[in-house]
């Protein structure tokens, strides 16, 4: 204990004398609830859910003693001092480190419920699809007694439950539900899945409220390393990028393309838009083709009139190597973004490099942060509570056990080699089984499962073997493990979150032996696996069996421990009694997990420069989504967009030629006199923008009049969207890009996160001038929603078409490979 402790107290026990009073308030609301019909604890419920509009933490020891209640007649479960003290730690946004065999899932329900009364929903977190479904089935009695719904997610599916059974719903139901259990991974896809959504009606979350995260240090912790992903192999557009490298050769500049060399720029006219729905057969590319086909077709273009082969870029081997403008050197292994590197391949006609587009991506660090409130539970916490607090800012507490810790736990056994320490292990579970005594062993991985697997055949000892694959058939063997003679190899992670119950004359025996096959990376998975053992003050034994061959030693061990091993001369299955080995396993692990703390730091840091930019995008587009009328937001962009370019062509002298050619490819200009002689006479850059902002606004109109106006609202939303949409997955492989290239400007004595920073801020005012100019550029130009195959049909008069027919459609297709599965 520190100094400081030594005069304060133990921060920890500070903290469960403030919970004790609230404990003592529920235990006196006992009487009376029991006293109270089903009907009247469904009516208290009901009452509590108004009050909780106002102040959850005043009816806290109501609602509470409300679940108590609840769960003794449901489930015949009445919770403990120690899970009532779980739950008010939940509720207060905290984490909850109960032991192994606690009741951790029954004392999550009094925090869920009090949080689910607001009605703004309550999601508990868990680790797999098995444990969401099971603890869904388990708990749902108590909070339908008490009038809340309770639903569940897993992989591709939802349900509802619904008196004792759990009924199919849709993903929007089970989100609907007061409570809905499931996994990280399903939340968070969920999440990303939202943002892509086309329409309100297919989102499916509602905002981010309260969240009991279980498992909490494996969630937030050991799978924050991998960000979520959602991607997609993208083959279609190594095919544009060939068929567009031979249209545009065939365009004219100042007829078919606007050049702008000052910008960097390229923008196709109407002319030019024309003459390549005449190329392609198509009657208007921006709807047919949609924004992806303008934006693939403007790259080409980029590639065939702006870049130069042996100037920006050199062939060689069969691949475009870009050439650096500073130094003139080549860098192999950079590419182009934005798709252009593919447009450079297609018009060398060298093999097209198929895109894998990110569509949308998130760590769950920033998930989770998301949340009003977040908190957690685990049997394992407290080694990894500088890293909750900084990253999550969660407070960690350890909730005393129910009963007295009776587990032993052995110091390390260590052995020299794998093969000795596998030997003594086989020897040793061979001695317990004779006995009757039930083992439990972990391993690191599936390799290592099956390694030793073999070492007990040899050894004739009968064994269940798990690794982690199939959660369902797991949970049950492992609640099995506890019976006599019972052998279990297991990954460390197999039937996490099951309770390992022990079986009659067992607890004479010792309880359940725990061995550990080598230590963990890190400390909390080792204790994770301790805890299988001594649950509920059973008697229990555990014990490490280490050996210098082990990764966490031969990588981390250092030299001394290395040069210890030669020097040895014990069998190798014979125990080394050091106490260097155990000092180097400790050192090792915590170095480890400093290493991997700093790691995730690094990841997060990252996401974080993505984080703000993907909260303005989802916003803005969440915006679209959420109106009807989006032609304020457009003329806005239209009037931005104008005086942008021709503030940018006024800077030294005003470029009247250039400013009319790029106001000509926007918009159809209809004049007596020439657009440039126009605007020559205005002088100044503000009366050019006023006069170019009239036109463009009266062109609108005239455009909503031609295409009607409850059409013309449904073209806005859809360019925004698609523009939006289309510029912001390039924008998210461009940051990838970066981050990949600002690792090199380490060795330029600068530092990659601030370079990553600052220019990834330059990039995103640049994504979002691309989304405005996309827009400009796009609205004058498309006209109809596209006609569904449906109407087509309808107004082809063919009530059914062949397989093999033409398509009725017209795009000269059979019907089975067109418009037939639309």
């Amino acid at each position: 204990m520190g100094i400081l402790s030594k005069f304060l107290g133990d921060p920890n026990e500070r903290e469960l004398k403030k919970i004790q009073p609230l404990v003592d308030e529920i235990n006196k609301l006992e009487p009376k609830f029991e006293s109270f019909s089903d009907e009247q604890l469904k009516e208290k419920s009901q009452e509590l859910k108004k009050k909780a509009q106002k102040s959850l933490d005043d009816i806290l020891p109501e609602a509470f003693a409300l679940v108590r209640e609840a769960a003794k007649r449901t489930l015949g479960q009445r919770h403990f001092d120690a899970q009532l003290v779980g739950g008010i730690v939940l509720h207060q946004g905290k984490i909850a480190e109960m032991k192994t065999g606690e009741g951790k899932t029954l004392a999550a329900t009094t925090a869920v419920y009090l949080n689910a009364l607001a009605g703004q929903g309550a999601h508990v977190i868990t680790v797999n699809d098995y444990l969401s479904r099971r603890d869904t089935n388990w708990m749902g009695p108590v909070y339908h007694l008490l009038g809340l719904s309770c639903s569940c997610l897993n992989h591709e599916k939802a349900y509802l439950f619904e008196s004792e059974n759990l009924k199919e719903v849709t993903r929007r139901e089970a989100y609907q539900a007061d409570i809905t259990y499931g996994t990280n991974n399903e939340f968070g896809f969920d999440y990303l899945r939202d943002n892509m959504a086309p329409n309100l009606e297919t989102m499916v979350q509602r905002d981010p409220n309260f969240a009991i995260v279980d498992e909490v240090d494996s969630i937030l912790i050991d799978e924050a390393r991998t960000p979520l992903i959602i991607s997609m192999p993208d083959a279609d557009s190594t095919k544009l990028y060939e068929q567009f490298c031979q249209i545009t050769p065939q365009l004219k500049e100042n007829t078919d393309y606007n050049l702008d060399e000052k910008a960097q720029a390229v923008t196709l006219t109407e002319e030019g838009v024309n003459k390549v729905e005449k190329i392609l057969g198509l009657d208007n590319i921006y709807e047919q083709g949609g924004i992806r086909y303008v934006h693939h077709l403007e790259q080409a273009l980029r590639a065939q009139v702006m870049f130069k082969r042996d100037k920006n870029y050199v062939v060689k081997d069969g691949q475009v190597i870009i050439v650096d403008e500073f130094t003139g050197r080549l860098m192999p292994g950079r590419r182009y973004s934005d798709g252009l590197h593919q447009a450079l391949e297609a018009k060398e006609k060298v093999n097209v490099q198929q895109e894998s587009r990110t569509l949308a991506s998130i760590t769950f660090q920033n998930y989770f942060r998301m949340y009003q409130k977040l908190s957690g539970m685990t049997g394992t916490a407290i080694t990894s509570a500088e890293e909750f607090h900084e990253v999550y800012k969660l407070e960690v507490v350890i909730i005393p056990t129910n009963k007295p810790m009776a587990r032993k736990d052995l110091p390390d056994s260590v052995y020299k080699t794998e093969k000795g320490k596998f030997m003594a292990i086989a020897r040793e579970v061979g001695e317990r089984h004779q006995k009757g005594q039930p083992v439990l062993i972990g391993t690191v991985s599936i390799e290592k499962n099956e390694l030793l697997s073999a070492y007990l055949k040899k050894a004739g000892v009968p064994h269940q073997i798990l690794n982690a694959k199939n959660h369902e058939q797991e949970a049950k063997i492992i609640a099995q493990a506890g019976q006599k003679e019972a052998v279990t190899v297991a990954t460390n992670m197999a039937g996490r979150g099951v309770d390992i119950v022990l079986g009659e004359g067992t607890v004479e025996l010792g309880g359940l032996y725990v061995i550990g096959t080598e230590r963990h990376e890190a400390r909390r998975i080792d204790d994770q696996l301790r805890g299988r053992s001594g649950r509920q003050g059973d008697p229990g034994l555990s014990q490490f069996f280490v050996c210098l061959e082990d990764d966490l030693m031969r990588i981390f061990g250092g030299d001394r421990v290395k040069s210890m091993m030669e020097m040895l001369k014990v069998p190798e299955d014979q125990p080394i009694e050091n106490k260097m080995v155990s000092k180097a396993i400790e050192s090792a692990q915590g170095k480890i997990e400093g290493y991997h703390f700093d790691t995730r730091k690094h990841v997060l840091e990252y996401d974080d420069v993505m984080n703000r930019q993907r909260e303005t995008i989802y916003k803005k587009r969440k915006n679209i989504l959420v109106k009807d009328d989006l032609k304020k937001e457009t003329l806005e962009m239209i009037r931005e967009e104008i005086e942008r370019f021709v503030q940018f062509h006024s800077q030294e002298n005003i470029n009247y030629k250039e400013i009319a050619e790029i106001a000509k490819s926007i918009f159809p200009v209809s004049q007596d006199e020439p657009l440039e002689k126009t605007l020559e006479n205005l002088e100044t850059s503000e009366k050019i923008s006023e006069h170019l902002i009239k036109i463009a606004e009266e062109d609108y109109q005239k455009k909503e009049e031609e295409v009607e106006e409850k059409n013309m609202r449904q073209i806005e939303k859809y360019v925004l969207l698609r523009s939006m949409d289309t510029l912001w997955m390039d924008h998210l492989d461009n940051m990838d890009h970066l981050r990949d290239s600002v690792r090199l400007r380490a060795y330029g004595q600068k530092d990659p996160l601030v370079e990553y920073k600052n220019e990834g801020i330059k990039m995103f005012r640049k994504l979002l001038e691309s989304i405005q100019a996309t827009v400009v550029n796009t609205i004058y130009k498309i006209t109809l929603a596209p006609v569904s195959p449906a109407e087509v049909l309808t107004k082809a008069g063919q009530s059914k078409v062949g397989r093999n027919s033409p398509c009725p459609c017209g795009s000269g297709k059979k019907f089975k490979k067109c418009c037939m599965n639309k």
